[in-house]
């Protein structure tokens, strides 16, 4: 007898629904921070040494640590929350890493450039500002009515939060919200095309009508 591989019930991978998988992958990267910032913690916080230091070269190495760090508790559970949602909402957009990446260069480089000199940055804010403007305005990238009117339930509950790309605390790498939210933008704009034809592939295929 031979079994398709991707029947119900075999047992693979790809059997799991796309929120489920995505929960999965949700709580894998919610369990390595935790990990992380426990080792952090345990060393009198030595590991944020290792996030972006602006204008030096080896402060370049930064920009891929610097979202795994955060100051303390408090500051990883406050990008905790809305890191939850919106890296699962994004995750169902099948996007996740393309976005991320975008966003996380980006974001890394705008505070390498323009953060204030003899400073250490660091934590996950700046990829999650990324991953909200990239659910807000993909849909008028993508001239996807549920997908703009997705975007503006999103605005409702957590648009305040762009308030943060404007210098109002000096304690806060505004410049890091700032350049998440653009490449946000530029992912979205990036991907649109992608995003049109893989809509347009998945819809219903239209067959001349045949008459017996």
């Amino acid at each position: 007898m031979t079994v398709n591989p991707a029947s119900p019930g075999t047992g693979t991978t790809g059997d799991r629904p796309l929120w489920q998988r995505s929960v999965i992958i949700v709580a894998a990267i919610t369990a390595l921070m935790f990990v992380i910032e426990g080792i952090d913690a345990a060393t009198n916080y030595d590991l944020d040494q290792a996030g972006i230091v602006p204008r030096q070269v080896d402060g370049l190495d930064g920009i891929l640590w610097a979202p795994f760090l955060h100051d303390d508790w408090a500051h990883l559970f406050a990008n905790l929350v809305p890191g939850l949602v919106l890296g699962f909402l994004l995750l169902m957009t099948r996007w996740f890493v393309i976005v991320t990446a975008i966003v996380w260069l980006v974001s890394g480089l705008g505070v390498w450039l323009f953060a204030p000199p003899y400073t250490v940055t660091v934590g996950a804010s700046g990829i999650i500002f990324g991953w909200l403007t990239y659910l807000l305005v993909r849909g008028l990238f993508n001239r996807d009515i549920w997908q703009i009117l997705g975007g503006v339930v999103l605005f409702l509950i957590y648009g305040s939060i762009l308030w943060g790309v404007l210098p109002t605390n000096p304690t806060v790498s505004w410049q890091g919200h700032l350049f998440g939210a653009i490449g946000g933008i530029l992912a979205a704009w990036y991907l649109a095309d992608r995003d049109r034809r893989k809509a347009k592939k998945s819809a219903p295929q239209q067959f001349p009508g045949v008459r017996s």
